[in-house]
């Protein structure tokens, strides 16, 4: 016999049933026949609550549903910001819901996307300019033509374009055309043209088109930048703390490498252009002493005394002293590898000071040389002298010409010999030039009269008005006499000299002793030479003239112009005179066209009558 199997209920019937079973209540009222106590009310049912139905939710796919339309508005009508923000995303989904869903819509923005891309891109192809995000020299080039392009380059290359040299933190800059560096702005401009699209979206910068044309340039403006980026070593020092000298630590110098540094001008040109910076090659220097221990004691002694640093001024005689502190002193001593040495760089300092000093004068031409002056302070260092004069010294300048001037006329009134302005003007032909009053023309150094140094404590003062002549020592007269200048011929130049030469026995001559055997010459006793007429041609103070006739030249008096350019003093005193002076001695000689200059040249114009 067959055997029955009840059917198998589906799912959701079970699922419906159990929501059934749920809906049940939990506990079942006892009625009274099933309560023993007759004394219980039998509770009453609840009441059935009916909920209210809801509105159905709108269709966002119909077309009456607009998410613009919104009850949540301020009394005054104007949405709120929370209610907006909430209906631009409904229309936000809208939209995107209609893009992603209708194919036709995706190809038609699609489309105009693309038709706009090729637009664009045929725009400037046929219209020659440079595409977007496209750079050179930090310009942006988009929408220029090559042309205009390649003026913009120019402009900013010969305005604003400087290249910085670096060694760390210290830097400087220069144009690129002090290095020969030669900029091709149209190739660079053709080059940005060519780019393309490649600037899109992120941007692309060119490299500009550059090549050292002129090596030379290029590394004459590095050594000349060396000079400013060497860093001299620094050797052990000392210094003052708390009444105790102690050392200092060395420190170690860089040079700049002009050759290497160059090189990387000379293989990468554009490189250092587009960044606009070179990096300068520096070698390390060690320092000579790095031990300074064992010259306590001597630095000690010699700084400690009071130091004395003076200048004088030859021309108007003039000292002018400056006291240095001990803790300044000490600044600018340091250890050698055979003694104490000076720091040159540290009192370098301090004479540049003074030279501004100085130049506070009204013509601003007075300066101290350095070099002179630091060979000066090493030797007092070594000395252990505690006082050291260097020279004040004249810069070049210039001469306004005034009515009736001449090339002779202004050497007497400058006291500059007419040689030495010739020479300081030669594009001037003094021959056939004539002068007008304003011109100007050039005046060397007046130190050309003074090359040795000077010796501060003599000095002679001649006066040719008076044909007189006074020699000082300390500033009190040693000697006075009459001398004899040149003739109107041959006449004495005024100005300030210095005795240069010292001969017992000198031989001279002069086209007036020259004839058919030649030119014969004299011989002049205690000669000593002051100045060069032209080169190799020199006046000075002798004695006695010996002619080649056997005669002296005025008769061996004085007191009345008689020589050829030379002062002459009655023999004897000229022999004073000889063992008297010395190399360097300054000899100022004044007229009425070159007044007195220093103190001393007053003084004696006052004492010999005037000029």
């Amino acid at each position: 016999m067959d055997s029955y199997e009840p059917r198998r209920r589906s799912r959701a019937r079970d699922r419906v049933q159990a929501r059934q079973q749920r809906r049940q209540p939990m506990a079942v009222p006892r009625s009274m026949t099933d309560d023993a106590s007759p004394s219980r009310t039998p509770r009453q049912p609840r009441p059935s609550v009916t909920l209210p139905k809801l509105p159905p939710l709108p269709n966002l796919r119909t077309r009456d549903f607009s998410p613009l339309r919104s009850s949540s508005q301020s009394s005054g009508g104007i949405p709120q910001v929370g209610g907006l923000l909430h209906q631009a995303r409904f229309v936000f989904n809208e939209l995107w819901w209609r893009a992603t869903h209708t194919p036709q819509l995706l190809w038609l923005v699609g489309g105009i996307a693309a038709m706009t891309v090729v637009l664009f891109v045929l725009v400037n192809l046929f219209s020659g300019r440079i595409f977007p995000n496209i750079y050179a020299l930090g310009v942006p080039l988009a929408g220029l033509t090559v042309d205009e392009a390649t003026a913009q380059l120019e402009r900013v290359w010969s305005r604003d374009m400087t290249i910085t040299f670096a060694d760390g933190a210290r830097t400087w800059e220069a144009p690129p055309g002090a290095l020969g560096l030669q900029f091709d702005a149209r190739k660079t401009a053709e080059a940005a043209r060519g780019s393309g699209l490649a600037g899109i979206p992120f941007g692309v910068t060119i490299t500009p088109v550059v090549a050292l044309v002129d090596e030379l340039r290029a590394q004459n403006f590095l050594l000349d930048l060396s000079l400013q980026a060497n860093v001299t070593p620094q050797n052990a020092g000392f210094r003052w703390q708390e009444g105790q000298l102690i050392t200092v630590s060395a420190g170690e110098g860089r040079t700049l490498d002009v050759a290497e540094t160059l090189g990387v001008l000379l293989d990468e040109p554009a490189r250092v252009v587009d960044a606009r910076r070179l990096e300068l090659a520096m070698v390390p220097v060690l320092p000579d002493a790095s031990e300074a221990a064992g010259y306590l004691e001597a630095v000690s002694t010699f700084t400690s005394q009071q130091f004395m640093l003076s200048g004088y001024d030859p021309f108007t005689d003039e000292t002018i002293s400056w006291s240095v502190d001990r803790d300044t002193l000490t600044s600018w001593l340091e250890a050698g590898v055979d003694g104490i040495r000076l720091r040159a760089d540290a009192f370098r300092q301090f004479l540049q000071a003074q030279s501004n000093s100085l130049n506070a004068d009204p013509d601003g031409l007075r300066f101290i040389e350095p070099g002179d002056a630091i060979d000066k302070m090493q030797e007092a260092i070594n000395a252990g002298v505690p006082q050291v004069v260097v020279r004040i010294r004249y810069r070049a300048t210039t001469y306004e010409v005034v009515s009736g001037d001449t090339g002779f006329r202004i050497s007497r009134k400058t006291g500059i010999p007419f040689y030495l302005i010739q020479q300081a003007n030669p594009n001037l032909d003094w021959e056939t030039t004539i002068l007008s009053p304003g011109d100007i023309i050039n005046l060397p150094s007046r130190d050309l009269t003074m090359p040795v140094d000077p010796t501060p404590t003599k000095r002679i003062v001649v006066n040719l008005n008076t044909q007189s002549m006074i020699a000082y020592e300390n500033g009190q007269p040693v000697f006075q006499w009459a001398i004899s200048s040149g003739m109107s011929t041959a006449p004495t130049s005024p100005g300030i000299y210095q005795i240069l030469s010292q001969q017992d026995i000198a031989s001279g001559s002069s086209y007036t002793l020259c004839g058919e055997r030649g030119c014969g010459s004299w011989q002049m006793y205690w000669f000593m030479g002051l100045y060069e007429v032209v080169p190799g041609l020199m006046n000075g103070f002798h004695g006695a003239v010996l002619l080649p006739n056997g005669t002296y030249l005025g008769g061996g008096n004085v007191g009345q112009p008689y020589t050829f350019g030379c002062v002459m003093s009655e023999n004897s005193n000229a022999e004073q005179l000889y063992n008297w002076a010395e190399i360097g001695t300054v000899v100022e000689i004044v007229s009425n066209e070159f007044p007195p200059v220093s103190p001393l040249g007053m003084q004696t114009v006052q004492a010999t009558g005037g000029i």
